[in-house]
């Protein structure tokens, strides 16, 4: 199994590559997050082990360009510690899994382990609902002919509302879903997300397909109906 290693911390890196190849393992190590993105575009690999915090390219931005680029290889990512923004962020950009640091070499190889038996995971399919379109794999929106910015958090709310199918999804459901179910801040962050893909989705196109459904939650629909 080939392993592509993306890790600026040099005797951190050296000790993984030293404890996978131990394992078996080909590995590839670089600690520069250019030279990982070219190395992940380049090489043929079974998994990749990024870090976040890299000169040249952060983690977030290598996994991202590489899902816009649709190389699926699967992606185990290097958080801090108890940063569960930057393990949500991680999952939002297209990573497989993630681990913080410090971490267990023991448990790293299990969660490599696992990735390899999955293997790569399948190009994910493209949403559509009225005007709207998302490309999960991609992480691309449009409204109709017009492609539309947004942001990760609000990527996923929008992934999350076009997966309803038009049915209510309530604001428990979308803090478990979107935001993790051990997010511990105000539930009213829903209210001020909706409100930013209104203004991107439905006020510059005079659209209405986000709606409020009072006491139950939100849900999409045409804006017909």
């Amino acid at each position: 199994m080939r392993v592509l290693l993306v890790e600026d911390e040099v005797a951190l890196a050296e000790a993984i590559r030293d404890g996978l190849m131990a394992e078996g393992f080909d590995v590839d190590a670089v600690h520069d997050g250019l030279d990982g993105l070219w190395r992940a575009r380049e090489g043929s690999y079974d998994a990749i082990v990024l870090d976040i915090l890299l000169p040249g390219m952060n983690g977030y931005k290598v996994c991202q360009t590489l899902r816009d680029e649709e190389i699926w290889t699967p992606i185990l990512m290097l958080t801090a510690k108890d940063g569960e923004w930057d393990e949500a962020e991680a999952l939002d950009t297209g990573a497989d899994d993630f681990l913080s640091k410090p971490f267990s070499f023991v448990v790293l190889l299990a969660r490599l382990r696992a990735l390899f038996r999955r293997g790569a995971p399948p190009r994910p399919a493209i949403l559509e609902y009225g005007p709207l379109r998302l490309d999960p794999g991609t992480r691309k929106a449009s409204h109709g002919e017009a492609e539309v910015a947004l942001t990760a958090r609000e990527f996923s709310l929008l992934e999350y509302l076009m997966r309803r199918d038009g049915h209510v999804a309530s604001k428990s459901e979308i803090l478990d879903h979107v935001w993790g179910i051990d997010f511990a801040g105000d539930p009213n962050v829903i209210e001020v997300y909706v409100g930013y893909l209104r203004r991107k989705l439905d006020q510059p196109f005079g659209t209405q397909l986000i709606r409020t459904v009072r006491g139950a939650g939100y849900r999409l629909c045409t804006d017909a109906s």
